[in-house]
């Protein structure tokens, strides 16, 4: 998914393995570079429209490396070869911020007939990736789980465990060694369970653990693993909350088989296991991202499945309302936080692949309609992206009603969206069309066309690399490499071909790695102009097979590791770390005169009250000029100054019933809520809601100017409330006065829960007569990270991050 919106704050891991290359990529995520065709694997033959064009006003800037610049890096060069009986696969993990510590663990698959005889090797570096240690010794050469065997904790935690694999029927529980040093030294802890999944750290308190053990037991550990409390029996899911919030789904007869789907329960503790609190009943599944908890209920024995929403930790909970939606369509939340939701919704029908991004308002319970034919492909994959270097920045693909996939972006966050410009040093050919830049996404990573993702950093102000090709649609051809250093807004051909990249120095050092299946590289290419110009140095005497870039977490470092394998004598991999410190190139700092003011968003540089504005503010940052040489450190930080603006009609959203046409700004009312009428339920009796149809984007800081008329008639009528069963706790005595939107006409009624007013003495109650969704996908910041070398997929369970196209899987 494209997720986008995370920001992590754990270190980064890369998976390693023969026959399976797992490539580094943004935020950080792990991926298997496959080579399979997409389509037979879906088994449709959907028709390809893709349209290419030839490239030939491009023209590279190539500066040699000189003599005395060859000779810096070759003496800061450090390659290190790990021998080939090491390990079919590795697993690289940074811990800590700063520290300059990788692990790495290798393992020796066991044969099939044999669980047990299997090998791992634990390896430390302490010097960035320059040097690396054998400290097997360190965990007594146990043999370390390969799908969930190494947890790094979040930040600069400095938190290592590493979970052992034992034979199960042999022993009353697991083993795990634990590390407060960064792997320097490791403590072997027994524990009283076996683990199912990852250990799972807090986000804020790296000594509060969570897990669930093969039968369903819910484990803590408030004291870094040392002593554990089963809290709860049938567990199926949990995720951390706000704070201490712990919330999880569990079977109501205490199994883990026992009537799963639709009849579990969802329960809190507020006060790490001392008390547990049922919320909601009925729970098919459940999801917490931004601040919103999400959960997908079974109100009926047999019925469709729904959505509610709480913000405030499972207090209250309110239905969410998206127009126009179908029991056949399936949800994925795409990206959030604590103002907003962005949520796709499928369209209906088999293998139609595309459906509509919908925003929520600021409580997750109202959405509008943000783009149609948004592009959802197989096994849950969508291309959308936040561009996390300016704020508001949003790229997605969305297949045309012709077949092509075409790329589109929001500088509004999904306000309003745009085809990108095709870069001035690149020409589309004689007989194209509407000639765009168009993005590849997380469909061609899938399908083995890119080797990673668009890249973009907070850090590295307006800087966004990507995979892409110029047409009226994109391709499945060979993409190159485009720069942008306004967050999208322009674009640039800066290298020929597929190619792995990664940010350094907050944006003032660029690395690049051409993308090879079927043969070996030993150069690297670097960048101090946002890729205007490269420079290639050649690391190594003998080329590998690349399996991926590493970086400490963050921009900030200017050491980056290539890894790869070559095949020795006797056909074994051996596996070699190369890590290259430019720091010893670009060593001065840069000084005042090397920054400039830029104004972000800003379409013509004018002094004007209204340039850069977006989302009601204009942003000016200091930040390095493209042709300065120097070096950011590890300490800068981009400074900005903010002013607000005056309201335009940008400045607001369409609101529910509401939607913004094509080419224009103004919002006009769906096509199936003409002759219907918008009221508020609240205190039993219904005020009817005039609005001209725009309500203010979340977050939105703007001044004056534009305010669309919004106000309430003095007609009432009896309504009653909404408290529905299945979202209250069984020994609740709290009673709230709920705020409900209802849209009447054409002899039906739809109620719409909008927003909790206060808690009160009196209850009001609505009736339920709603729509019913199919409830699929949720995700929300992660902070630990955990990984599976077989399956290439990073596996997190601290803040619960899930990709699918069903939600089937979200309490696997």
């Amino acid at each position: 998914m494209t997720w986008g919106f995370l920001v992590l704050a754990g270190p980064w891991l890369v998976v390693l393995g023969v026959g399976s290359v797992s490539p580094w990529k943004q935020d950080p995520r792990t991926v298997t570079f496959t080579q399979w065709d997409m389509q037979q694997r879906e088994g449709h033959s959907r028709e390809k429209r893709d349209v290419w064009s030839e490239t030939s006003g491009f023209t590279a800037c190539k500066a040699p490396v000189s003599q005395s610049e060859h000779k810096i890096l070759d003496e800061n060069t450090h390659e290190t070869g790990f021998h080939g009986d090491d390990g079919s696969s590795f697993i690289l993990t940074w811990v800590g911020d700063g520290t300059g510590v990788i692990l790495v663990l290798s393992t020796v698959s066991a044969p099939l007939d044999s669980f047990f005889d299997g090998s791992s090797r634990l390896y430390r570096s302490a010097d960035y990736g320059k040097s690396f240690h054998d400290i097997s010794h360190s965990i007594n050469n146990t043999f370390i789980r390969k799908d969930f065997g190494i947890c790094v904790g979040p930040g600069n935690s400095q938190r290592v465990i590493l979970t052992a694999t034992l034979p199960i029927f042999e022993t009353t529980g697991g083993v795990i060694f634990t590390s407060m040093d960064s792997g320097l030294t490791f403590q072997s802890v027994q524990l009283p369970f076996h683990p199912a999944q990852a250990i799972s750290f807090h986000y804020q308190n790296p000594d509060y653990l969570v897990v669930i053990d093969i039968d369903g037991g819910l484990w803590l550990s408030l004291d870094f693993g040392k002593k554990w409390t089963m809290i709860h029996e049938g567990t199926h899911s949990f995720m951390w909350g706000a704070g201490i919030n712990l919330f999880f789904a569990s079977s109501p007869k205490g199994t883990v088989e026992a009537e799963r789907r639709g009849k579990l329960f969802l329960k809190r503790t507020q006060d790490l296991g001392k008390t547990l609190t049922t919320i909601s009943q009925n729970v098919f599944s459940f999801g917490y991202i931004g601040g919103f908890l999400f959960t997908s209920v079974m109100e009926s024995l047999g019925s469709p499945r729904v959505i509610y929403v709480s913000s405030d930790q499972g207090d209250t909970f309110n239905k969410a309302q998206l127009p126009s939606a179908s029991t056949e369509q399936f949800y994925s939340v795409l990206d959030g936080d604590e103002d907003m939701i962005f949520m796709h919704v499928d369209t209906p029908g088999e293998d139609t692949y595309f459906g509509t991004i919908y925003t929520s308002d600021d409580r997750g319970i109202l959405y509008s309609k943000s783009l149609e034919r948004h592009l959802f492909a197989g096994e849950g994959k969508s291309d959308f992206t936040n561009v996390t270097s300016l704020r508001g920045v949003y790229l997605t693909n969305v297949l045309e009603e012709d077949g092509r996939i075409r790329t589109v972006i929001s500088f509004d966050r999904g306000g309003e969206w745009r085809p990108l410009q095709k870069p001035k040093n690149v020409e589309c050919g004689e007989h194209v069309k509407n000639c765009n830049l168009h993005i590849h996404g997380e469909y061609s990573l899938y399908s083995g066309i890119i080797p990673m993702l668009p890249l973009s950093d907070p850090a590295a102000v307006g800087l966004v690399i990507a995979h892409g090709s110029v047409g009226d649609s994109i391709s499945a051809a060979q993409p190159d490499v485009y720069v942008s250093g306004d967050g999208g807004y322009t674009w640039r051909l800066t290298l020929r071909g597929p190619h792995h990249y990664s940010i350094l120095d907050s944006g003032g050092l660029i690395v690049a790695v051409e993308a090879h299946r079927d043969r070996q590289v030993n150069s690297i290419k670097f960048s101090t102009d946002e890729g205007q110009c490269w420079k290639t140095y050649n690391f190594t005497e003998q080329a590998i097979f690349f399996a991926g870039l590493a970086s400490e977490p963050g921009t900030k470092t200017m050491n980056i590791s290539v890894f790869g394998y070559r095949p020795d004598d006797d056909d074994q991999p051996m596996w070699v770390a190369v890590t290259i410190d430019f720091g010893c190139l670009v060593t001065r700092e840069c000084e005042e005169q090397d920054y400039v003011d830029w104004l972000a968003h800003s379409s013509d540089g004018s002094a004007s009250e209204t340039d850069g504005c977006i989302l009601g503010y204009r942003e000016t940052f200091r930040r390095l000029k493209r042709l300065s040489v120097c070096r950011n450190g590890r300490d800068f930080v981009a400074s900005r100054q903010q002013t607000p603006c005056p309201c335009t009609r940008e400045d607001y959203m369409c609101d529910y019933g509401y939607y913004r046409h094509e080419n224009s700004s103004d919002c006009v009312k769906q096509p199936d809520f003409v002759n219907h009428t918008l009221g508020i339920c609240l205190n039993g009796e219904i005020e009817e809601l005039q609005t001209s149809g725009y309500r203010k984007v979340p977050s939105d800081k703007c001044e004056g100017g534009f305010t669309p008329p919004r106000s309430l008639d003095s007609a009432r009528r009896h309504c009653g409330a909404v408290t529905p069963a299945s979202s209250r706790s069984p020994n609740s005595d709290r009673t709230t006065e709920t705020l409900v939107l209802i849209m009447t006409g054409a002899g039906t009624t739809i109620f719409a829960l909008a927003v909790i007013i206060a808690v009160t003495c009196r209850k009001v109650r609505c009736r339920q007569r709603a729509p019913v969704y199919r409830f699929s996908a949720l995700r929300q910041v992660e902070d630990d990270l955990c990984i599976s070398p077989e399956s290439g997929t990073r596996v997190s369970t601290s803040q619960g991050s899930y990709q699918d196209d069903s939600d089937d899987d979200l309490i696997e």
